[in-house]
């Protein structure tokens, strides 16, 4: 039997859940992931942007597909569990919440990489804590305060462009269509995909429009609107960022950088401007929590409201009309891989998971009748393949990690619904 207190209030418009999206993507991968992808390929991993952005745009045409049709809190859990069976959407429900868990990890960890090196786990811990006490202070403040850290990460990425943009000592730079063509042949298709996979990171935070489907108001045409006007303006973004990193910096430099935008203005004529890319990169990574939490706790409530997960977790507060007990159980569990992973581990069990949620989109997708679809079906199609390939293309180990908490979970499923007499 459903709670009586688990209805949420219709208060986002297509301006709220755009800026939600974009700052669910604008952070903490765009300051990260240029060194891990540029080495599993090089300068290729410009052609490892783009198939990781047409990935994003199949699977964010199959999102917003769903979401439209079935506009609940829960995103592909609600949709492949009514389209796919009952057992893909706690597939697609779990693999979000591990994906988005390892994400808040490394947007952690970039956060105090950042602002306190050496002592990132501290700043982490203490960053997910304050998020946690925002989002519970109210939507519409998360919304406020995710626009000011979009204009600081704008300002910082115009900065970074500009710098190398006028920068004309940077001969050395590792971009030009020779070296793209030699690491392409160095690395071959597998690192290529790696890449992809990788990069692909920076962009999953559109998931997060799809999660608000009972929040927004006429979630068919919001819904619709928000999601690529969200990723058409992170795509710009990651491509002027790519190439202005890689034309400034030797990859070999790239490789081992940290930091590699702030190094980026520190070597150019702005160099007097390199310590708010830190900032910038510290409030971006804020900024991607902000949103993280507050999404993975909505999966979470809709899970327990069909008795997927613990049904304690599908109350929502009647003063607040926000799910506390989720998303304080979220920031917990997001507190503990903190503890117990490094950056490029989160990444890439991130990615992993990621993928495998937007492969059941959009195998959802796909049962879309003609009457219910609004982009053409070979959207779904070329998502469904390109997350398949990417995920299986992403480090073993966190593969495995992947699928054996994916099979813990199914434990969890099982005794839930075993308790509800299900």
């Amino acid at each position: 039997m459903t709670p009586p207190d688990t209805s949420l209030i219709r208060r986002l418009g297509v301006a709220d859940a755009t800026v939600i999206g974009i700052g669910s993507m604008v952070g903490a991968g765009v300051f990260v992931v240029w060194a891990p992808a540029a080495e599993a390929a090089g300068t290729a991993l410009l052609i490892g942007l783009v198939i990781a952005a047409v990935v994003a745009v199949c699977n964010a045409s199959s999102a917003a597909q769903l979401a439209a049709v079935h506009p609940e809190s829960g995103g592909t859990y609600v949709s492949a569990g009514r389209e796919l069976g009952g057992i893909w959407g706690f597939a697609a429900g779990g693999s979000f919440i591990v994906g988005k868990l390892a994400s808040c990890a490394a947007g952690a960890l970039a956060l105090g990489a950042y602002l306190w090196p050496g002592h990132e786990r501290v700043v982490a811990v203490a960053a997910i804590v304050v998020i946690t006490a925002v989002n519970l202070g109210g939507l519409s403040r998360t919304i406020r305060v995710t626009m000011m850290i979009l204009v600081v990460s704008c300002v910082a990425f115009g900065l970074v462009v500009a710098s190398a943009a006028l920068d004309r000592t940077t001969t050395a730079g590792a971009l030009s269509t020779e070296s793209v063509g030699d690491a392409l042949r160095s690395v071959g298709p597998t690192g290529v995909l790696e890449s992809a996979g990788l990069l692909f990171f920076a962009f999953a935070g559109y998931a997060r429009i799809a999660t608000l489907g009972e929040e927004v108001r006429d979630p068919s045409t919001t819904i619709m609107r928000a999601v690529p006007l969200a990723l058409g303006t992170v795509l710009v973004i990651y491509a002027l960022i790519a190439v202005s990193t890689l034309a400034a910096l030797p990859i070999e430099t790239l490789i081992a950088d940290r930091v590699p935008l702030r190094s980026v203005v520190e070597q150019g004529p702005l160099s007097a401007f390199a310590p708010m890319i830190g900032l910038a990169a510290a409030t971006a990574a804020f900024g991607v929590l902000l949103n993280l939490v507050p999404g993975i706790s909505r999966t979470v409530l809709a899970m327990a409201r069909q008795h997927d997960l613990p049904v304690w977790w599908a109350s929502v507060s009647p003063t607040r009309s926000l799910p506390v007990r989720a998303e304080v159980s979220t920031a917990t569990v997001a507190i503990a891989l903190v503890l117990a992973t490094d950056l490029r581990g989160s990444i890439a069990l991130s990615g992993v998971a990621v993928l495998w949620y937007y492969a059941l989109t959009n195998a959802a997708a796909l049962r879309l009748g003609s009457d219910r679809r609004r982009w053409p079906i070979g959207f779904a199609v070329v998502g469904l393949i390109g997350c398949v390939v990417l995920a299986f293309s992403l480090p073993l180990a966190s593969i495995l990690l992947a699928a054996g908490a994916l099979a813990a979970g199914l434990t969890v499923r099982t005794l839930s619904r075993t308790a509800a007499g299900r």
